[in-house]
């Protein structure tokens, strides 16, 4: 068996497509992005945010705070994008420099602007199963399934890894299509016990190479969240040997990793609807 590749580069294409028209159609929805420091990594990940958000006709204004800004400086310049009627969403990039309290921050944008889908009040909505606005990564595994009738109602689905922005919104959302889903995490004994009783097998655990192939069910789908960075280039959590045994499965890159963007400026023209009423 040779595992179907999910192509998340060319799902991502037509929903960035899909969110132009929109913009279109809405005549504007602006995206704030806050950048505290100087991370190299996060530079990255905000210019590519940003560079995706122009593509889409999206209104996008770049915060740039020092590393030394206090605590208080950057509630302040998220209070101000709260009150801005020209912002519809509001991103503070992750991680924030020690001696700054992320939870503070993450609960001080406004819930209709958060456009990553990660305060208190949007992940209880989730948990509710009328959330408007979910964490961008766990959206775009949803759509990966969904785009190759991978069947969920009734599925065994099992998700490694138990962050708030991947593991448990994913888990949530399987749960929500019907699927039984197990949630793995470090203290997990036997992980390929759980992992091989899967048919749907979501990797968010950070750690490269963990699933090897004889811990997949043959003709599984799975979704290979991870990102690491090594000398050979970037790999996933999912050993790539697991595509001679799986029936589906996202590769890395160009699987998860293009999806995150798409549904990010997705959940941006879902703030500007929710603002609009």
């Amino acid at each position: 068996m040779t595992a179907t590749i999910m192509d998340g580069k060319a799902l991502a294409r037509r929903i960035r497509a899909e969110v132009a028209a929109e913009v279109r159609a809405l005549g504007h929805v602006g995206l704030a992005t806050v950048l505290v420091g100087d991370d190299p990594a996060s530079q990255i990940y905000i210019r590519l945010k940003q560079e995706a958000a122009a593509e889409a006709g999206i209104r996008a204004t770049d915060v740039r705070l020092p590393a030394t800004s206090s605590e208080e400086d950057v509630l302040a310049r998220v209070a101000g994008l709260n009150a801005d009627d020209t912002i519809d969403a509001v991103l503070v990039q992750l991680p924030l420099p020690g001696g700054i309290n992320e939870a503070r921050v993450i609960r001080a944008v406004d819930p209709a602007k958060d456009v990553d889908g990660i305060h208190p009040q949007n992940l209880g909505e989730l948990l509710l199963g009328r959330a408007h606005l979910v964490p961008a990564t766990a959206l775009g595994a949803m759509a990966l399934l969904a785009e190759y009738g991978i069947e969920l109602d009734g599925a065994c689905a099992v998700v490694v890894g138990r962050s708030e922005i991947v593991g448990r919104p994913v888990a949530q959302l399987l749960e929500h299509a019907d699927a039984t889903v197990t949630i793995c995490h470090s203290h997990t004994r036997d992980l390929r016990r759980h992992t091989r009783d899967a048919d749907v097998l979501v990797v968010a655990a950070g750690r490269a190479g963990l699933v090897t192939a004889e811990m997949v069910k043959p003709g599984a789908a799975v979704v290979d969240v991870g990102i690491t960075r090594t000398d050979a280039g970037v790999v996933g959590d999912v050993d790539p040997a697991a595509a001679e045994v799986a029936g589906f499965l996202t590769p890395v890159p160009g699987g998860v990793g293009p999806m995150t963007i798409a549904c990010l400026l997705r959940n941006a023209v879902a703030c500007a609807r929710l603002r609009r009423g």
